[in-house]
Parts: C-alpha cells; sequence; structure tokens
C-alpha cells in the first residue's frame, strides 16, 4: 500500500473542496449572509489541512495499483463528505453533525434523501452548497481532478472505481483528455438546462430565479434531486417540469454517446443497445402506469397531466434523481411496485445515474439465457455479445459479483434498519433509496417526507448504503478486507 502517495492525492483532493466552498461564499456575499465566514474558515481549513498532506507526497513519484485506486477513491469520498458537512454544523443550520454528514453524503453520492424538514428556512448559501454537491458528485470528484492535474498511470483505476458501470475505457489514448471531455460534456448540458429554464421566463411559460434555475440545475445534472423548495418542484410551471423530465433522462444516458454524437460517428452512438433499452424501459414504464393510473381514477383530472406527472416520476426514478412533482406514494400498488422495479434497474453505465444501471441487466438476462441454453445442448459453446462486441468473462464475472454483494448488501442493511421498528415498506424502499442513490422511497420516506425520523444507527447504515451505491460497491468492500492494508 502506497501510503503517502494516497495520503497526498487525499490532498489534493481536499484543495480542490477548500477551491469549491468559494462558490457559496460568492452567494453569501450577494444575500449578505453571515454564514460567508464559517465558509470561507472551512474553505481555508479544508486548504491548509490539503497543503499539509501534499507535503507528504514521495520525491520519486510512484504509480498507484488498483489496489491503491479503491482506497484512494473510497477514503476521498468520505473525506469530502466530512468535510463539505462542516458549514452546516457549524452555522447551527443542522446542529447534528451525523445529520449533516447524511445530508452532505446524500449531495455529493447524488443521492437526494434529506433529513430536513423545512428545506426552505436554509440560508442561500448553504442552499447553493447543497445542490452544488449534487453537481460536484455526480461526474464524479476525481473524474474532476484527472481533468486538471497531470497523473500517470494511476489514473485508469481512479477513473474505474470511481465511475458507474460494469466497466470503464478511454474515449481518446489520453486518460486526462477523456475527464476532460466528459467534463466539458457535463458543462455544456448543465448550461443548455438553464438556458431552457431561462427562456421559459423570457416567453412567459414559468416563473424561476437565476438561483433556483442553478440549483434545479446542479441537481437535475447530477440526478441528485435536492430542491430549494419544500414542495420540490410542485409548484413550477409544467413548462418547467417538462425540462426537466427531459434533462434528467438526458443525464442518464451514457455520455459516450455524447462523445460519439460531437465526432459525427452517429453509427456508433445508435447501435449502444444500453441506451435503446434504457429508452424502451421508460416509454413501457410510462404507459403502463398511466394507463393504471387512468384506469384507477381519481389521481389527476385530465390524460395530458397523468402523462406528464407519470413522465416525470418515471424519469426521477430511473435516473435515481428524485425530483417529484407528485407523491406516487399513494399512487396504486401495481405503479409503485413498476417505480420498484425502476429503482432497482437505474440509469446507464457511464452516465451521472445510479441504480445496477441496464447494462448490468443486459448481461444478467444474457448471462441467464446462455445457462438455460446450455442445459438444452451442453456440448454446445455460445459466445455473449453485446453491440457486436465479445463480452469477456472478467466483465461477466464482475457483474455476478456486483448482484451478489449489491443482494448482500441490501439484505442486511433491510434488516438493521428495520431495528428502527417502521414498516416494512418503509423500511425496504429506504435501502433501496440510498443504495440506488434515488432519495424518495415510499411510506415515511416518500418523496414529500423525509429521513429524519431515524435513529443514528440506522443513519449511518443508509450512509453507508449511499456510498456504496454511488462507488459501485467493491471500493467499500475493499476497505474491511485485511489485505487491504497489508504490504506485499
Amino acid at each position: 500500500m502506497n501510503y503517502r502517495m494516497i495520503l497526498s492525492l487525499l490532498g489534493d483532493v481536499l484543495l480542490v473542496i477548500g477551491a469549491f466552498l468559494l462558490l457559496p461564499c460568492i452567494v453569501a456575499v450577494i444575500y449578505g449572509e453571515p454564514e460567508l465566514w464559517v465558509l470561507l474558515a472551512t474553505a481555508a481549513g479544508s486548504g491548509l489541512l490539503g497543503g499539509l498532506f501534499i507535503l507528504l507526497r514521495p520525491k520519486r513519484r510512484r504509480e498507484l495499483h488498483a489496489r491503491d485506486g479503491f482506497v484512494m477513491v473510497a477514503l476521498s469520498w468520505i473525506l469530502i463528505s466530512l468535510v463539505g458537512a462542516v458549514p452546516f454544523t457549524a452555522s447551527g443550520a443542522i446542529p447534528s453533525y451525523l445529520d449533516a454528514v447524511f445530508e452532505t453524503m446524500s449531495g455529493f453520492t447524488t443521492t437526494g434523501a434529506s433529513i430536513l424538514r423545512a428545506v426552505e428556512d436554509l440560508p442561500k448559501c448553504l442552499l447553493f452548497w447543497r445542490s452544488f454537491t449534487h453537481w460536484l458528485g455526480g461526474m464524479g470528484v476525481l473524474v474532476f481532478m484527472l481533468a486538471i492535474v497531470p497523473l500517470s498511470g494511476e489514473s485508469i483505476y481512479l477513473l474505474r472505481a470511481e465511475s458507474p458501470g460494469p466497466s470503464v475505457s478511454k474515449m481518446v489514448p489520453k486518460m486526462r483528455t477523456s475527464a476532460a471531455i466528459l467534463y466539458a460534456i457535463y458543462c455544456a448540458m448543465t448550461l443548455l438546462q438553464i438556458l431552457f429554464y431561462r427562456l421559459g421566463v423570457l416567453f412567459g411559460w414559468g416563473e424561476i430565479t437565476w438561483f433556483d434555475s442553478l440549483c434545479l440545475a446542479f441537481g437535475t445534472a447530477g440526478t441528485g434531486g435536492f430542491s430549494v423548495r419544500n414542495s420540490g418542484l410542485a409548484d413550477y410551471s409544467a413548462y418547467l417540469q417538462a425540462v426537466t423530465t427531459v434533462f434528467m433522462i438526458l443525464f442518464g444516458v451514457n455520455f459516450s454517446v455524447y462523445f460519439f454524437l460531437l465526432r459525427r460517428r452517429f453509427r456508433l452512438a445508435w447501435h449502444n443497445s444500453e441506451v435503446r433499452w434504457y429508452f424502451i424501459i421508460i416509454f413501457g414504464a410510462i404507459v403502463l402506469i398511466s394507463a393504471n393510473l387512468l384506469l384507477t381514477g381519481g389521481f389527476f383530472s385530465t390524460v395530458f397531466q397523468t402523462i406528464h406527472h407519470v413522465a416525470f416520476s418515471v424519469g426521477s426514478v430511473i435516473t435515481t434523481t428524485g425530483f417529484g412533482t407528485a407523491d406516487f406514494a399513494k399512487w396504486p400498488e401495481f405503479s409503485k411496485t413498476v417505480l420498484l422495479i425502476l429503482m432497482a434497474i437505474g440509469a446507464c453505465a457511464g452516465s451521472t445515474g445510479g441504480g445496477m444501471k441496464v447494462s448490468r441487466v443486459l448481461i444478467l438476462a444474457k448471462t441467464a439465457r446462455a445457462e438455460t441454453r446450455h442445459l438444452l445442448h451442453p456440448h454446445s459453446v455460445e459466445v455473449m455479445t453485446m453491440d457486436g462486441k465479445r463480452v469477456s468473462s472478467e466483465v461477466i464475472r464482475g457483474t455476478m459479483a456486483f448482484f451478489i454483494c449489491y443482494a448482500a448488501i441490501a439484505v442486511v442493511s433491510i434488516l438493521l434498519v428495520s431495528l428502527d421498528n417502521f414498516g416494512a415498506e418503509t423500511s425496504v424502499t429506504s435501502v433501496f433509496a440510498t443504495l440506488n442513490n434515488i432519495g424518495p422511497g415510499l411510506e415515511l420516506v416518500g418523496p414529500m417526507q423525509n429521513f429524519s425520523g431515524f435513529a443514528d444507527p440506522a443513519k449511518l447504515v443508509l450512509i453507508f448504503d449511499m456510498l456504496a451505491g454511488r462507488l459501485e460497491i467493491f471500493p467499500m468492500l475493499v476497505l474491511f478486507l485485511p489485505d487491504t492494508w497489508r504490504k506485499f
């Protein structure tokens, strides 16, 4: 284990977080809020601690290996959440530091689960920081570092450990260039969403302030779901909700598809089976839930309103954003079951969305089909392919291992959370909502509720689930293996 190199890279992370803490300072100055000094002190403290860590960097730069990369990523996310929570507690906005860590971890992991009963009571600068953690965590803190800091061979291990999906590859030969391309696309799409919000104001299709536009765009881009209003997005116009629906779904697409489109490699973009199935699942879910609500009756006054709110909820759940315009916890059981399935599936690999990822579901389905066919034809040899390429045994093995670990963590977490003695629907969906980085669940953790009712031990379990879900489980499990900390 290369301890000094890991600590020095953690120092780089602290410097980055300290620099980003200056952004809510600007908001505090604009609105004349006294929390400015808390933010400045936290930024200075983060920078100072980061500088001390950087002093430990070895004179001869050594590359990180896979084990070091996993540890580095896991510790980075824990560290930024601990630092990012300080302004909430130091300012008195969230008196309990554990609650502040829960809120910040939910922000950075783009979960969107909240312990706040009255969001609008927070100062503007802290609301901004709360939403900005979504944007920063959506693409990944270390991906941002790779885009600006020249690293050598260890960069691929950092990117693989932090990026969602069964496999990660370079889009261009240089890793740093790949990271820069990802962030350029990410920034452009975020700005485009803000532009569409402002066009709505210009043409009288809805009222939204610049502050709200920024915060909602941050939450959408990171597929996080923190809103600046207690009512979520329910009070905004249908146009602004529709814009959010479209961009939630777009941010759930594998970003490599956008890269191919920019390079005019339309064939590669179109022949992505994961993205095709992603849109098929979304369309099918909208049809099924809309039909269920219309046949049941009593939820929305018109067919258009039904489709509008269903499309928003489906887009919000499958991309694990967590925004809400309607309380789907009160919908019929069939509709809620469809949404639960979407929670587990999640968005595409290589997007900012959470969940198991559509690509893993496809690989599991193809594996099940191959095994079934092998029972009928024992001597046959079947090669599994996706998009015309052979799926390696390493990816299949990794997908199976992920599913087993995912199921095990979910079961253990549900058992631990159930000690709070809430209903089964609350316990199960609270774990689903955090492990899949969705935010809202059902019953007491529904889209119009929050997680404040859980005891501290249950909150610790859910914090672990949020981080395990965002980092694709394995970087967190590596921390608990004795071999990780041994020198070979």
